[in-house]
């Protein structure tokens, strides 16, 4: 068609010179992030990553990112497919600024500025700086945040493995644990529990198997059904209630979400003091989680929880618990008294042999030879019950409705659009920038296209193809950065058809 058009106006005599901008649709993505937010800004994250006075000649580090978010906005395989979609497409062309004829800079250049120039810390960098543009606008409502977790693939053999003996690592509340265990025996006239100055014989020392990847050490080992099993990543998300995701934190496929909750819970709330009420999926339904949250003032929106109990024995809710006198009364009214309390946090409530013995419902019971029933119940049991409460609440009942869609739409948006179902990265820190990248994509472009004309962050005036007229050497850079350097060559040429 330019072909067409470029034979009818030689008949006529008349060089037209058409602008590369002209070519892009109005309404284009493309356009609307141009408007959504000051690429410049880039520079004053990546200036110091370059040298003033000597090297090769740069390429300008905006291009440089601008292909990485085209990859992760338009769901691009790899830098590879993304290049050599920029070459043929007058869309990136002309949001990169190279014109019609310029060079595209290798896949391999942009590959090595993000693994071995940039570190792993400018992606959280450029999320952080996106995710700022849409609280500004007011477009993020962090009053409910939404907490999950989810699997993507990684580019290891599950068949090359091997198996190895890891330590257990603390958990983050072990020693605030162990205060309150001591405190609650004390209260019950028990000894506090002593300190392990070493492990006993069968626990030495503390460390369990794992499988470990003979290819990418840093994944984890993750099954998923009776079938599925793959080495895998885990990106452990939060976002709010408009689907804008707010913090992230990626770990081996094998890390439970409940382990890796802290971080996260400390990266956001960090960040939204005004979060209010924190909606998790049952995973995250333990004592620990219960209680943080409901100590620093918020409300955790958590599922019911099906009891892990054999068919044909009781629940534990049919064990009532009594607190005036510190027992459970067992479906047939018979007490059962504190005992102890061990080094998990968990109360033992026995029962006396001598009654369990003659019961009639003891096949529904215990299975014990000593005919025993044991019923535990966690020194932090309390925030549990509190969060069954909010559950039946309407505000309860509500907030986790939203479920499937806020933090459930983040995750089929990631992978179905955007490519994050595998990757073909490999190590924990690539593939954390990696994820971080892909969520600062789709921050943008819900921005981009939520903001549309009204937002007013600042667009300078640059020109997108040079005319005949324009001598500027540095249409599309900015021109202070790299006048110092002094080394970036710019075509000039003008576009004739």
């Amino acid at each position: 068609m330019l072909d067409k058009h470029k034979k009818k106006e030689s008949k006529r005599g008349e060089v037209k010179v058409v602008c590369l901008e002209d070519l892009v649709p109005k309404d284009h993505l493309l356009r609307k992030i141009e408007k959504a937010v000051d690429f410049e800004d880039i520079y004053g994250m990546t200036e110091k990553y370059y040298s003033q006075d000597n090297g090769r000649p740069a390429i300008d580090p905006v291009i440089l990112v601008k292909i990485v978010l085209i990859q992760h906005l338009f769901g691009l395989r790899s830098l590879r497919q993304t290049v050599k979609e920029i070459q043929v497409n007058v869309a990136f062309r002309w949001f990169l600024g190279l014109g019609i004829d310029g060079a595209v800079p290798h896949f391999a250049t942009v590959s090595y500025a993000f693994c071995t120039r940039f570190p792993s810390e400018i992606a959280r960098e450029i999320f952080a700086w996106i995710l700022d543009a849409a609280v500004e606008k007011q477009f993020v409502k962090p009053e409910e945040a939404f907490f999950d977790g989810t699997h993507t693939k990684a580019s290891a053999n599950k068949k090359k493995s091997r198996k190895e003996l890891a330590e257990e690592t603390a958990r983050v509340y072990d020693e605030r644990l162990r205060e309150e265990i001591n405190a609650d025996r004390e209260a019950h006239g028990k000894k506090p529990l002593k300190e392990r100055t070493r492990p006993c014989r069968e626990k030495e020392p503390e460390t369990k198997e794992v499988t470990v990847s003979n290819t990418d050490p840093d994944c984890g080992i993750f099954r998923k059904g009776e079938h599925k099993v793959e080495f895998a990543y885990e990106a452990h998300t939060a976002c709010d209630t408009n689907g804008f995701v707010l913090g992230y934190e990626v770990t081996a496929g094998n890390v439970h979400d409940s382990v890796a909750f802290d971080p996260l819970y400390d990266q956001v709330t960090a960040r939204f003091s005004e979060i209010k009420t924190v909606v998790m999926d049952k995973a995250f339904k333990t004592p620990w989680i219960c209680k943080r949250v409901f100590d620093d003032g918020r409300n955790p929106s958590l599922p019911y929880r099906r009891p892990m109990t054999k068919d044909g024995f009781f629940k534990k809710y049919e064990y009532v618990y009594d607190e005036y006198y510190d027992c459970y009364l067992c479906p047939a009214n018979q007490v059962l008294s504190y005992s102890t309390t061990n080094r998990e946090g968990y109360r033992e409530y026995k029962s006396r042999a001598c009654v369990c013995e003659k019961c009639p419902l003891r096949s529904q019971c215990t299975e014990s030879k000593n005919c025993v029933k044991v019923v535990t119940r966690h020194v932090w049991e309390d925030y549990l019950e509190r969060a069954e409460d909010f559950r039946h609440t309407p505000e309860g009942r509500a907030s986790y409705e939203r479920r499937k869609e806020t933090i459930e739409r983040v995750f089929a948006d990631a992978k179905e659009k955007h490519a994050m179902r595998y990757t073909h990265l490999r190590g924990l820190p690539r593939v954390t920038a990696w994820v971080g990248l892909k969520f600062a994509a789709m921050n943008l472009k819900k921005l981009a296209c939520w903001g549309g004309d009204r937002l007013c962050f600042r667009l300078a005036c640059r020109p997108f193809c040079a005319s005949a007229s324009d001598k500027s050497p540095l249409p599309r850079l900015k021109q202070g950065f790299f006048d110092r350097l002094g080394r970036v060559q710019h075509s000039t040429r003008p576009l004739f058809f």
